[in-house]
């Protein structure tokens, strides 16, 4: 869910569980042939569409840390616990957009590719040029092209003789000299674990421009409370009365 891969344009626009954002879309001019001294000029009227973006999801965290434990840990728990709450959070996202593969037409869709352990060149001949040929004629610009892949996959580019040497390599060899592999065939590659696991063996390998997919989230409000122990022996009785 960073930036370049989804946008975030109508993010300002929401401010609770429940709201719809409007977007509007234009339609293309037309072009026409200009004759000097005959041609008359006519405005063209421009239709737009309006589509909704609903948001249907609402996300929470909540976590207690005991008096004791917090007196006796070295430095202050409760940022350390917060970054880790953020990152679950963002990990969910980065979860429920990668299961958006579901919802690509299916004319642009490569179907099944295997990609063998034994031919590297697989990753890049089989999959990332007939992704960039299956944006190239669905007319998607060029430019902000981005591919996200299982580390596995991203393993299996860096044995790529293409992409070992730097001398080779599409960004004179900056990224590789760092170990990572920024751009190949047109696209920004990113790697992530959250690349769905079809079925068996196969995963989704997802391409495309943030043209393709508007975000938008908004953190209502994180606040922190003493928690009542009383309310907690409470619950806990609750619990064991119910118990059978």
């Amino acid at each position: 869910a960073q930036g370049g891969i989804v946008n975030r344009d109508y993010e300002g626009e929401i401010s609770q569980f429940g709201d719809t954002v409007h977007i509007t879309s234009i339609s293309d001019p037309t072009i026409g042939t200009y004759v000097a001294n005959s041609t008359t000029i006519t405005a063209e009227e421009l239709t737009d569409t309006r589509r909704s973006l609903v948001i249907d999801q609402a996300k929470y965290f909540a976590f207690k840390v005991d008096d004791v434990d917090k007196r006796q840990a070295r430095g202050n728990v409760i940022p350390t616990a917060m970054q880790r709450a953020a990152y679950k959070l963002r990990d969910v996202v980065d979860a429920y957009l990668a299961g958006l593969y579901t919802s690509v037409p299916t004319a642009n869709a490569l179907g099944t590719i295997a990609v063998t352990a034994g031919t590297p060149t697989d990753a890049y001949d089989k999959v990332l040029v007939p992704l960039g040929v299956k944006l190239d004629e669905a007319n998607v610009p060029s430019e902000g092209r981005w591919v996200v892949v299982p580390p596995w996959f991203h393993g299996r580019i860096q044995l790529d003789g293409r992409f070992i040497k730097a001398n080779e390599a599409a960004d004179n060899g900056q990224g590789l000299r760092n170990g990572f592999i920024g751009r190949a065939a047109g696209f920004d590659i990113f790697k992530s674990n959250n690349s769905v696991l079809v079925t068996g063996d196969d995963y989704s390998v997802l391409a495309g421009t943030d043209m393709a997919i508007s975000f938008a989230e908004q953190i209502n409000q994180v606040e922190a409370y003493r928690v009542s122990r009383n309310a907690f022996r409470a619950c806990a009785m609750g619990e064991r009365h119910w118990r059978p």
